[in-house]
């Protein structure tokens, strides 16, 4: 037996570089990793599949999950470096809880349907980010560098995410889903719990 509706949750990496732009679902994916890649290529047969066998769909692109044991809190002991504020890009969020409650409206509202930007209301830069976990637990802030220096001490897995800049809209999922975020930004979701560093 089908189900109704199948959310799937995907990555807001599908959109690539947005040079720091602001992004809503209208906005044409330019993935620029593998990882991006497989994701679209996961939205579009999932789509694809809905639309043959009668299902409704819902992408949710998601961008990064922190919770309270969900923060990178071993980047920061390692000492890993962030980018310079001249260099540094934006990065997105949503707390943990507020993805579940996401998940489980998107699932039950009526009308749901298309692509959500799964994020909350933050603007933050990478650095910034960090900075604000690391006084939450009682760590030091990590080390600002230049790109150029940051291409040869950061690992290459990590400096992919610290070449993609984007601030996503989640006005979508605000006005067609109804939701309301517990946490709508990083300082809120990060004020509420005891990190353990």
């Amino acid at each position: 037996m089908l189900p109704r509706r199948f959310v799937y949750l995907s990555t807001s990496g599908v959109y690539g570089d947005c040079a720091g732009e602001r992004v809503d679902e209208t906005r044409a994916p330019r993935p620029r990793t593998e990882r991006a890649r497989r994701r679209l290529d996961a939205e579009q047969a999932v789509s694809n599949w809905g639309a043959r066998e009668g299902v409704e769909t819902v992408i949710l692109r998601v961008p990064g999950i922190y919770a309270a044991d969900r923060l990178p809190l071993d980047r920061l002991a390692r000492g890993t470096p962030v980018l310079r504020r001249e260099d540094d890009v934006y990065t997105n969020h949503i707390h943990a809880d507020d993805l579940a409650a996401i998940v489980a409206t998107a699932l039950h509202a009526a009308p749901a349907s298309g692509t959500y930007n799964a994020s909350d209301d933050s603007a933050i830069k990478m650095g910034d980010w960090l900075d604000l976990v690391a006084d939450r637990a009682g760590l030091a802030r990590p080390r600002r560098v230049s790109r150029a220096e940051a291409s040869r001490v950061v690992p290459a897995d990590l400096l992919s995410f610290m070449s993609e800049s984007r601030r996503l809209s989640n006005e979508r999922l605000k006005s067609e889903l109804g939701v309301r975020l517990r946490y709508p930004t990083v300082v809120h979701g990060l004020a509420a719990r005891e990190i353990a560093a």
